[in-house]
């Protein structure tokens, strides 16, 4: 016999299958942070930069930074030997690599930059979406963090 309304099911999974692809972008990376590090505020304004060491993680993707000439920024991106973070490249003349340290865990991702002229600079890094194990199934997805730093002169 069969049944007199439409079956609820697909609109169900069609649902959970919303919501499981929104959850995917927002992952925040596993940048738990130890508390002792400090963030700059995204910032508009000029005047509101600051020349005091910032420290930058996985959390600080897609933000906007100000920092005047002098200044410097490190980051760190917490990863895994399955899933490492590839070397932090930065797109501009702006901003001078300095020692970023010792990376000590597989995956991590740890530079350092000194703001040596006014410009605008984007940092990028990525690591994969999924671990990869030999003989099994794996995604092809990348997990993209990007910043932005404004220089400008003191």
């Amino acid at each position: 016999m069969r049944p007199t309304h439409p079956h609820p099911h697909p609109v169900l999974a069609l649902a959970a299958l919303t919501l499981l692809l929104a959850a995917c972008g927002t992952q925040g990376g596993g940048d738990a942070g130890d508390g002792g590090t400090v963030s700059p505020s995204p910032t508009k304004h000029s005047q509101d930069c600051g020349t005091a060491p910032a420290e930058l993680g996985t959390a600080d993707t897609g933000r906007t930074y100000c920092l005047r000439t002098g200044g410097t920024l490190r980051l760190s991106l917490d990863g895994t030997a399955a899933r490492p973070w590839t070397p932090v490249k930065a797109d501009g003349g702006s901003l001078e690599a300095t020692n970023g340290g010792i990376v000590l865990r597989p995956g991590d991702a740890s530079a350092a930059f000194r703001a040596v002229s006014a410009g605008t600079v984007h940092l990028t890094s990525s690591r994969p979406l999924c671990a990869t194990q030999p003989h099994r199934m794996s995604c092809k997805g990348l997990q993209e963090w990007t910043v932005t730093v404004r220089v400008t002169r003191p």
